[in-house]
């Protein structure tokens, strides 16, 4: 471009009918785009410029229509591209925001801590996001920004965002199938969801874990960074007292299926927790989860990992769910589930459930 076009446009901007300035606009960008898009240091800082004095006073429609136009450029002018990522207008930051390669993380950051939700969504749906941004995503997203986020395979979450994930999913339904279908989440991290998500998502679980080689199994393990009490809060008042009971039947070699069973069947609940951490090797919190929710299918887990016959099952699951309706009719359901579970897949499970108790071993040392 000659330098007498290039004072021309300094006029041309000085435009006072908004009709001609956006006649202009559109010729302008067009000119910016002419032949094949490279302009040196000094014209790009022109095309910038007037660009950007043009566009302020455009209307929406205008703006939006620049803005899907320069998403595609990979050397936009840089002052007009941060400009339209930040318009306040989401039709016009978006194209931008998911499209634009030219963003930079601090670009993207700037937009992040001061716009709304729909510029985080936005945001969270570009081909790659890296995990500083994420983390910006991760502190401010409602749980829909979140869900974008955690769908989106190109988006690096550190460790650090995924723990804060789960924290917030743990108590959301909404997040769950998220979480759980992303590949990217730590699987020790993926396992605490185990006891809150519905029954597909558990098979999921159940399959992610599957996949895992000994050592990233291991690796997992080490990863976990919650304490039992933080987790699974106070222990009951008797819990000692049934410690050392359980601790003498375990001298006499007296902890057996049955007494598990005459522990539940005499209302012994933290004897049966006890001699049931021991016999399954969990951890309380998690035992004393299954049996406060009456979560069936955890328990199955539990069972066949142990190696427990499928009548001690059932015997323990008509007794927890105790006077409730079909209790027979829902304990036979599970009991159905119980046998098609292959044991090594409960194994592998029950593992995971393994990391309260040795992040608690580590606190308490």
């Amino acid at each position: 471009m000659t330098r007498s076009k290039l004072h021309d446009l300094i006029e041309l901007a000085n435009e006072p009918s908004s009709a001609r300035r956006r006649e202009l606009l559109r010729g302008v960008t067009d000119l910016f785009f002419a032949g094949d898009g490279a302009h040196g240091g000094s014209e790009l800082a022109l095309f910038d410029d007037v660009m950007g004095q043009l566009a302020s006073d455009m209307e929406e429609a205008v703006r939006g229509e620049l803005s899907r136009r320069l998403a595609e450029a990979s050397a936009p002018p840089r002052h007009l591209l941060r400009d339209l990522a930040r318009d306040t207008s989401i039709a016009v930051a978006e194209p931008i925001l998911t499209g634009s390669s030219a963003l930079t993380d601090d670009d993207l950051l700037a937009v992040a801590h001061t716009r709304g939700q729909d510029h985080l969504r936005a945001i969270s749906q570009r081909p790659q996001v890296s995990a500083a941004v994420s983390e910006a995503i991760v502190e401010r997203g409602d749980d829909r920004t979140l869900d974008t986020l955690l769908r989106n395979d190109g988006a690096e979450l550190s460790r650090e965002s995924h723990e804060r994930v789960i924290d917030r999913a743990m108590a959301n339904a909404d997040l769950h199938a998220a979480v759980v279908s992303r590949r990217a989440v730590p699987v020790d991290l993926l396992n605490e969801m185990y006891f809150v998500v519905e029954a597909q998502l558990r098979d999921a679980i159940r399959d992610r874990n599957s996949e895992v080689d000994p050592e990233a199994l291991e690796a997992a393990l080490a990863a976990s960074r919650k304490s039992l009490a933080t987790r699974d809060g106070a222990l009951p008042d008797d819990y000692e007292e049934a410690e050392r009971a359980v601790r003498l039947l375990k001298l006499r070699n007296g902890i057996t299926p049955p007494v598990l069973a005459a522990f539940l069947r005499n209302r012994e609940t933290t004897k049966f927790l006890v001699a049931l951490c021991e016999l399954a090797d969990i951890d309380f919190g998690t035992a004393r989860k299954i049996l406060e929710r009456r979560d069936l299918d955890a328990l199955s887990i539990v069972c066949k990992a142990a190696g427990f016959e499928r009548s001690l099952y059932l015997t323990f699951a008509v007794l927890i769910l105790d006077r409730e309706a079909n209790a027979m009719g829902r304990a036979r359901e599970y009991g159905e589930l119980f046998e098609a579970l292959p044991r090594e897949a409960a194994q592998r499970t029950i593992r995971f459930w393994r990391i309260r108790r040795q992040t608690g071993d580590v606190a308490a040392a």
